[in-house]
């Protein structure tokens, strides 16, 4: 019976691989150097959050089967983001008794956006998503929407099963970060 307590999830090296796409994504140097996100905390967290929200946003679309394997996925993977989380924050410093109520704090954050641009990206334009990014980022949240819109077409084509077995890339945001030129008559 206490031989449970030392057994390693099976799908841990899944949940791991996967929140690794997602940081090294967040931490892609176009983000910050052309769509206008700062390259401080509040900017990288934001960035994860957003990828994050993504991720999990497809997750939670999964239907039949699929299903239950989706939704072990995306608390796996949102867990890590809470460990990982946790451990920045002490890292950086905060006291131990501070930890739990920034932590319910970024947890907040995190539903909060995931609910945002689920109903944003639901709208036909992007005016709600771009004004969503740009206050949640302080990024160009019209080149960002353009970007989000990609990402999430993409995650929409991947099926779960290449998710659960850590198959997921994200496209260039460099390809994508060219402002959008007006014709002139």
């Amino acid at each position: 019976m206490i031989f449970r307590l030392f057994r390693r999830d099976p799908q841990a090296a899944t949940f791991t691989a996967l929140y690794g796409v997602i940081v090294a994504q967040a931490r892609v140097p176009a983000f910050y150097m052309e769509f206008g996100v700062p390259d401080t905390p509040e900017g990288r967290f934001d960035l994860l959050v957003l990828h994050l929200a993504l991720v999990c946003r497809r997750l939670g679309q999964a239907e039949g089967m699929d299903r239950d394997t989706a939704q072990a996925l995306s608390q796996g993977v949102f867990d890590m983001f809470c460990r990982d989380m946790d451990h920045n924050l002490r890292e950086m410093g905060v006291s131990d008794l501070s930890v739990p109520k920034t932590m319910r704090k970024l947890g907040e954050a995190f539903y909060g956006r995931l609910d945002t641009y689920d109903r944003a990206l639901a709208q036909a334009d992007d005016a709600e998503l771009a004004a969503a990014l740009a206050r949640n980022t302080h990024g160009d949240g019209a080149r960002l929407a353009r970007y989000v819109r990609a990402v999430a077409a993409r995650l929409a084509a991947l099926p779960i099963a290449d998710l659960a077995n850590a198959r997921l890339s994200f496209p260039d945001p460099a390809t994508l970060a060219a402002p959008v030129c007006e014709a002139r008559a």
